[in-house]
């Protein structure tokens, strides 16, 4: 999995890279290739990316619950 997030994070560099030489030729499709590398990277690197990143319950420690709550409070008054 980490390889692939490393092929597609390669795919995302090129094809902007690609994307930015367009926009300065002034080629006609120039914003359609930045349109879709945006594409791309919003609804197909970015999700594997979560995934990958928290599918290990490592998301927990930055949830706030009660317990979170009171001890911050109590935290508080120690300064």
């Amino acid at each position: 999995m980490k390889l692939m997030l490393k092929i597609m994070f390669v795919i995302f560099l090129v094809w902007m890279a690609t994307g930015m030489y367009l926009v300065d030729a002034a080629h006609e499709k120039a914003q359609i290739v930045m349109g879709l590398g945006v594409f791309y990277f919003s609804f197909l690197f970015m999700p594997f990316f979560i995934y990958y990143r928290y599918k290990d319950g490592k998301y927990k420690k930055y949830i706030i619950n009660d317990q979170k709550l009171t001890q911050a409070f109590k935290n508080m008054g120690k300064d």
